[in-house]
């Protein structure tokens, strides 16, 4: 049984590399030319050499495999040039969707994300069926992935393909090389460089449960439906309470009005798009952080098997990766070990 994993030297994309291996799976993964991989190192894999915006790369990656998890994705708040993010997160999913189709692949899961759901202005969970539309997406990044779910539920339909799409919430835990912006709250919290918050929430999940929840969906679940993969829903002052109590430091925090921060998160993406660094804010992430963007995994859990461990775990585990690997250089934290 062989799988083709794309992204698979990425954060959630080596979860589940991980997560089929030790399932028994023979693992190809598709892997840009020059990126890191150090997320592969160590691992009895294939690779595949190939991007997105590629088609020939996509028809050599899927021949010869049984399954498809398509987990990679441009994954940022902002981008100089937004259409490269189109290019690979919605025409990319669908060139490498078709070539899975013409080589008879299987199986398939495609990783969307909670960002195409709905949210309930109530700021109780929302779930699968809480409606969502392109109207609503705040950003390329959510925008992109609404249209490629779009994309992958229409080729689901036409073509019958046994293919099943999951959403992940917000992945915390170890090996986040990037980091990606989930994972940069945590690193910039642990370093002492999270003065303020606003009143935001999340859903807060173990990269790993995440990844075991793509096997579930894998096993368990039916062509055409989505699963949403989450964990616990935290306010962003009790994530970063939970960090301070983790790192066993205390730190006052100031709360600002999202308002406020609208100014100089537009300050921080001019300038950036003069010296091509990402912004540490950005519009974008302000707007979405006026709401509570709190998730239920109960399909999942009820239909898959899917569970999920607490959010201080993943919490944990992510600020000791981030530690034992220098990201925090001259900060020691001696109570990770004793959690």
């Amino acid at each position: 049984m062989k799988s083709l994993v794309t992204g698979a030297n990425g954060f959630v994309g080596s979860a589940v590399m991980r997560c089929l291996l030790a399932a028994g799976h023979e693992v190809r993964c598709l892997v840009r030319p020059g990126s890191d991989r150090r997320n592969l190192d160590k691992s009895t894999v294939e690779i595949s050499e190939g991007d997105l915006r590629d088609t020939a790369s996509l028809q050599r990656a899927v021949n010869g495999c049984d399954n498809l998890f398509h987990v990679a994705a441009d994954y940022r708040l902002w981008v100089p040039d937004p259409e490269t993010m189109y290019d690979i997160n919605v025409r990319g999913t669908q060139a490498l969707i078709l070539a899975a189709a013409e080589a008879g692949i299987k199986r398939m899961v495609y990783t969307s994300s909670v960002a195409t759901l709905g949210l309930n202005s109530d700021g109780t969970p929302a779930n699968e069926e809480t409606p969502s539309s392109l109207a609503t997406m705040t950003g390329h990044y959510k925008r992109s992935k609404f249209l490629a779910e779009q994309t992958v539920q229409k080729l689901t339909s036409e073509h019958k393909l046994s293919l099943v799409i999951v959403n992940p919430s917000t992945p915390i835990g170890p090996r986040d090389i990037r980091p990606t912006p989930t994972g940069r709250m945590v690193l910039d919290t642990l370093c002492g460089r999270m003065p303020a918050y606003v009143n935001t929430g999340l859903n807060v999940a173990h990269v790993d449960d995440i990844a075991q929840g793509h096997l579930l969906a894998y096993a368990h679940g039916k062509p055409g439906e989505r699963y949403l993969l989450g964990g616990e829903n935290m306010t962003l002052l009790q994530i970063l309470q939970t960090i301070d109590d983790l790192s066993g430091r205390r730190t006052k925090r100031i709360n600002l009005p999202a308002n406020l921060i609208l100014p100089l998160a537009w300050m921080m993406e001019k300038s950036a798009m003069i010296t091509n660094i990402e912004p540490r804010a950005t519009v974008d992430s302000v707007r979405m952080a006026k709401k509570k963007m709190f998730f239920s995994s109960e399909k999942a859990i009820r239909e898959l098997g899917y569970q999920y461990r607490p959010a201080m775990e993943a919490l944990r585990d992510a600020m000791s990766w981030f530690q034992d690997n220098g990201y925090c250089s001259g900060i020691s934290i001696r109570s990770l070990q004793q959690m």
